[in-house]
């Protein structure tokens, strides 16, 4: 009888050791699969669209009034979606749609939204810094640097900011090397914004007509809302970010007031635009230097 219980101890003891042993065996699969290049551009592609929803929940209403506002002057129903799928540019869509209505020439047209449009200029070459592009073909790059926004890029630059806020990763010379944004998590944050936009668009040309003109006119005020949305949590990660945004608020202000008491309206919109940035960016950058650690 002791020999059986003995014998049946010795299985069980078996049996569980060959239990853990599995389970870490799998364990060890499983990190070495996390740490694939593979599991790792899923991963980063996942965590762009999570980072997407709120942006594509902003961009709904927005596009549905740029819808409504494209038909009601008289654009055909599928050049308004051919606007957001080639220009994909909010602000330019609706100036471009206001001067069409205003009977302005195509070089005006083409002239105002370039200089709209040069910040992104800008917003390309600042993240192109954060972003490790390397072994990118020169298709996958153009996808992604179409589908840029104000709001992915501030998204993306935030996400960068975070990742390398408890970074300890350094070289053989004991320098910190940054960590660089995975270029799928970006493609990933602007195709789901993309996606959203030409949705919405679609919505405001063939569903929305029949809403009454006061809700309407309230789906533009979503545009300011989302930038607030993602501003608020910067804003209370560091009050660096809030000093930077007061002296962007000053700056822009100041060369609106300039521009309409002095130059009499003399600047358009994406002058203004180009000059705040800039302006806002130098002193910043004087006043409130990067400190390496």
């Amino acid at each position: 009888m002791r020999n059986k219980t003995t014998n049946n101890e010795n299985m069980d003891g078996n049996k569980s050791k060959s239990k853990t042993y599995k389970g870490y065996k799998k364990y060890l699969n499983f990190k070495k699969y996390k740490n694939d290049e593979k599991y790792s551009k899923y991963h980063s592609y996942f965590e762009g669209f999570e980072d997407a929803i709120p942006i594509s929940i902003g961009y709904i209403p927005i596009a549905v009034a740029f819808g409504i506002l494209a038909k009601s002057i008289g654009i055909p129903d599928y050049i308004c979606i051919l606007m957001s799928v080639i220009v994909f540019a909010g602000a330019s869509q609706f100036i471009g749609v206001n001067l069409i209505a205003l009977g302005s020439s195509s070089f005006e047209i083409i002239i105002t939204t370039f200089i709209l449009n040069l910040r992104h200029l800008l917003l390309s070459s600042s993240l192109s810094q954060q972003m490790d592009y390397r072994h990118k073909s020169r298709k996958f790059l153009s996808a992604l640097s179409f589908g840029i926004t104000d709001e992915s890029f501030v998204v993306a630059s935030l996400k960068n900011t975070k990742n390398n806020r408890n970074n300890n990763h350094t070289d053989d010379l004991g320098n910190i090397v940054p960590k660089k944004l995975c270029p799928e998590y970006v493609l990933s944050l602007n195709l789901i914004g993309f996606m959203a936009w030409v949705f919405g668009t679609f919505l405001g040309v063939y569903v929305a007509e029949g809403l009454p003109s006061s809700v309407q006119s309230c789906l533009g005020i979503a545009l300011y809302a989302m930038f607030i949305g993602l501003l608020i949590p910067a804003i209370n990660d560091s009050r660096k970010v809030l000093k930077i945004v007061i002296v962007a608020l000053i700056v822009g202000s100041s060369i609106n007031l300039v521009n309409s008491m002095i130059l009499s309206n003399y600047l358009s919109v994406g002058w203004i635009i180009i000059f705040s940035t800039l302006i806002s960016a130098l002193i910043s950058a004087y006043a409130f230097p990067k400190k390496d650690k």
